[in-house]
């Protein structure tokens, strides 16, 4: 099976996302659908539109819907309707900014409803070799609180990467071909999970092109919230590939433990909003959203290249050997940008 087999829903669903993109830029030029909300945490202008998560999110929806080679299960049923759900979620958020306890707990019902429709962890692969088997009444609910954290977990990294241009969308591009190659594979061989992980990338494929900087439209709260979410349901999907997804997106998710680790030692909640986040840091240091947009997808992509070919256990060291990289960069970029901060300050 060629990959011209997928090239179809990738195709509808980058044209409907671009149309749907296209009509909200222009209504945020002239006002209409766009969000003037700001924080700590956005450094983008006001007025531009950050419901963009809506053309995602539409084009995934009516993509899978239209395309009569899946079979609508109850499980892929669910993830449509919670996709709707976060669209509706997101835009809410964007006009009133929900409370941090309001939008976990969202998360959480997101996640429990699609994992009793079917989308759950029968197993877990062992770095050592063989499974671990989650199907008994236990193993049930160690797969379910399992699914929690790392849906929850994906949701938020991808929601806090969300600071530059084009780094959500191009971090979730390649994790999304790093599943699409995984699920074509012939020890894999799900043709099903391509066709809707294609869907996915049609999409993110034309918001990238809207995204990338300068922005012309962002993700807001529904777009990296689905990013997120999309993402940690593939990597269930097709076949409990978590170690794979997990070592892909290790930036934001590494970055996202980081601002936790910090916010908690300054005695904050760990949701709040700030410039803590390193492409924050690297803005300080002079480093362009661009240059910082490459410097990301560059890293991610080879990372996926390496994840593509290595095995559980080695996946499992060059998961940890990247969090102490990781970690060495966060601690130095961090030293020195809050140093020119200081500097900063004094001088004025």
């Amino acid at each position: 099976m060629g990959y011209s087999f997928f090239a179809g829903p990738f195709l509808f669903s980058f044209f409907i996302a671009a149309a749907i993109g296209a009509v909200l830029i222009l209504f945020g030029k002239k006002n209409i659908f766009s969000s003037d909300r700001t924080s700590d945490r956005h450094i983008h202008r006001q007025g531009i539109s950050r419901f963009g998560g809506a053309a995602l999110i539409l084009a995934f929806v009516v993509t899978i819907f239209l395309d009569k080679r899946l079979v609508m299960t109850l499980p892929l049923a669910g993830v449509l309707t919670a996709s709707g759900a976060i669209l509706v979620f997101g835009i809410i958020d964007d006009i009133k900014q929900l409370s941090w306890k309001t939008q976990l707990f969202f998360q959480v019902a997101i996640v429990s409803f699609v994992y009793f429709l079917g989308v759950r962890l029968d197993y877990l692969s062992n770095p050592f070799g063989g499974i671990f088997a989650l199907d008994s009444s236990i193993g049930y609910l160690v797969g379910f609180v399992i699914a929690i954290v790392w849906v929850v977990l994906l949701i938020n990294s991808m929601n806090w990467v969300d600071g530059v241009d084009g780094i959500s969308a191009g971090i979730a591009f390649i994790s999304g071909v790093t599943i699409f190659l995984l699920s074509l594979r012939p020890e894999v061989n799900q043709p099903p999970i391509g066709i809707i992980v294609a869907a996915f990338l049609g999409g993110l494929a034309a918001f990238f092109l809207l995204n990338f900087n300068p922005a012309k439209i962002l993700a807001g709260t529904s777009g990296s919230m689905f990013m997120g979410f999309i993402l940690a349901v593939l990597a269930i999907f097709s076949g409990a590939k978590i170690a794979t997804t997990l070592l892909v997106l290790t930036i934001p998710v590494i970055d996202a433990l980081w601002v936790i680790g910090e916010r908690l030692k300054a005695k904050k909640s760990i949701f709040s909003a700030d410039s803590r986040h390193l492409h924050h840091k690297l803005l300080k240091l002079g480093w362009s959203q661009k240059k910082i947009c490459i410097l990301y997808c560059a890293i991610t992509t080879l990372i996926a290249f390496i994840s593509l070919n290595t095995k559980d256990f080695s996946k499992a060291v060059v998961f940890f050997l990247l969090c102490v990289f990781m970690l060495g960069i966060l601690f130095a970029v961090s030293k020195k940008a809050d140093k020119l901060e200081k500097i900063q300050t004094n001088a004025e």
